[in-house]
């Protein structure tokens, strides 16, 4: 097949390919013929060891799927159900932007701990990354922790000096 494709499409066949549709996994889970070799066998795969996710390309595949629902679910402001999504996507691959997004969840629900929780994961995968310090920095003055929150935010001042939302936190924080 792929001879085929390269005789007519030239090196570039994958280009012209179309996308892969993506199937839920709640519709994965619901059409999975069970196996008749062992009770409990129609119960859903076992996720991989805790901390080290599911390398696999199924896994990863399954975490974006899971991440993707999520972010449709932070859409329709149901954060408690996004979280539920990020937490799932998260057992199988531990991603940056997975966790900043289910801190935004967090502080969407007040649960600020958690929030400044996630960014920390985040900022460990990526210490640059903007949302991350944004969001640990929202979170933590919602905790009156304001001396780590001007640090956050000066931290990504550095990388994004001109970004008015942490320029007008900072303000913020400094009448606090």
């Amino acid at each position: 097949m792929t001879k085929a494709l390269l005789e007519k499409d030239g090196v570039n066949w994958r280009q012209k390919l179309p996308p892969i549709p993506t199937v839920p996994v709640s519709a994965q889970t619901r059409w999975s013929v069970p196996s008749a070799q062992a009770p409990g066998a129609n119960a859903p795969p076992a996720t991989a060891p805790r901390g080290e996710g599911d390398k696999t390309a199924a896994g990863m595949e399954r975490a974006r799927v899971l991440k993707e629902e999520g972010n449709e679910l932070v859409k329709k402001g149901n954060h408690k159900k996004a979280v539920e999504k990020y937490t799932e996507s998260l057992k199988l691959n531990k991603e940056c932007a997975t966790y900043t997004n289910r801190a935004l969840c967090y502080l969407s629900l007040k649960q600020y701990k958690e929030a400044a929780q996630d960014c920390t994961e985040a900022l460990k995968l990526d210490p640059k990354n903007v949302k991350a310090l944004y969001r640990r920095a929202q979170a933590l003055k919602e905790l009156k922790d304001y001396k780590s929150s001007i640090a956050d935010i000066k931290s990504l001042l550095k990388t994004e000096p001109k970004n008015t939302a942490a320029l007008r936190l900072l303000q913020e924080l400094s009448r606090a």
